[in-house]
């Protein structure tokens, strides 16, 4: 089963956490700060492993009673907790899962661990109930706070945790694990690992994603014909944009990632280290229709329409304006 050696590219992390076991130093609380999908909760259920295991050594050994009671999810001791409520970590959750339980002592091991995935939902209350074990914890308990917003969690909750940030992995590390886990060809892997900025959870969703495809397919039949396009085109562009209105960051991210391939080979004429390799002579004649300034200023009308939608402004009049600059800065 996964171990240590299976955490990429967060080679600190694996470090520190590798350390205080093997020093037996191990914290009363740490949170694991990143963002959606980064793999904070696959770290977490590692050290978990590694915590219960009754073996000595650094990583879980997969063979004692605790490490098959937890990889069979049947551990008493290792608590997750959980919320009815979507949104919110209620004081009751808090209460019920980790104040009424984290006093009776561990079944098997010395330890019992309590993993809290979405810790920036807690309300203030909840946060309030669980500084109250974090100011007092028994020596056997260990709580794992995951979160992709630390700033949403109290400054006291925080000084009282060892606080471990997620990086992102580079992504020559994140396409050889695509190519290795998902069994995809070297172009496609490069290509997600792109889009996926170092997150390699989304990386492997973008992998597996039919839905990412045809968004990236029709986004780049877009970017051929822009140049060309009249009023009625572009509304019926803008109807089509509305289909990926969930997914509308990674339509942008594609649209994006075509202009720097363009601005990278309107700099060095150079076509080695493009995203859009395949595409290279539309790239080509994407770089020649637009100055550099104008290639600027449709990357910052990019950025613009990213944050507008992020505000809710009104979705189809942020696409008109953001294809028009395109337009407007294209050489027809």
């Amino acid at each position: 089963m996964a171990g240590f050696a299976d955490i990429i590219g967060q080679d600190k992390i694996v470090e520190h956490l590798k350390n205080v076991l093997a020093g037996d130093k191990v914290s009363h609380a740490y949170i694991i700060n990143g963002e959606r999908y980064c793999g904070k909760e696959f770290i977490a259920k590692v050290f978990a492993r590694a915590l219960l295991c009754t073996e000595d050594g650094v990583d879980p050994c997969d063979e004692c009673a605790s490490c098959k009671q937890t990889l069979a999810g049947t551990n008493p001791d290792l608590v997750f907790v959980t919320h009815e409520k979507p949104n919110v970590i209620s004081v009751d959750d808090i209460r019920e899962q980790v104040g009424g339980t984290i006093s009776v002592k561990p079944y098997s091991g010395g330890r019992r661990v309590y993993i809290i995935s979405e810790s920036e939902k807690m309300n203030s209350n909840a946060q309030n109930a669980l500084l109250k074990t974090l100011e007092e914890p028994p020596e056997y308990a260990v709580l794992i706070l995951l979160t992709d917003n630390l700033g949403a969690l109290l400054p006291t909750i925080q000084s009282r945790c060892v606080v471990l940030n997620m990086k992102p992995v580079s992504d020559s590390l994140v396409k050889e694990f695509l190519m290795k886990e998902v069994g995809i060809p070297d172009y496609r892997a490069e290509i997600c690992a792109a889009f996926a900025r170092g997150n390699i959870g989304k990386a492997k969703i973008l992998a597996r994603s039919e839905e990412f495809e045809k968004i990236k397919d029709d986004a780049i039949a877009m970017l051929k014909h822009i140049h060309e396009m009249d009023i009625s085109e572009l509304n019926q562009t803008i109807k089509q944009m509305n289909e990926y209105k969930l997914e509308i960051s990674d339509f942008l991210d594609i649209i994006a990632v075509w202009y720097r391939d363009a601005l990278l080979f309107k700099a060095t004429n150079d076509a080695n280290h493009l995203i859009f390799r395949d595409e290279f002579q539309n790239i080509k004649r994407t770089a020649s229709r637009s100055t550099y300034e104008g290639i600027e200023n449709i990357l910052s009308a990019l950025d613009n329409a990213k944050k507008r939608v992020a505000a809710n402004v009104n979705f189809d009049l942020t696409m008109e304006l953001l294809l028009l600059s395109i337009k407007e800065n294209t050489d027809n």
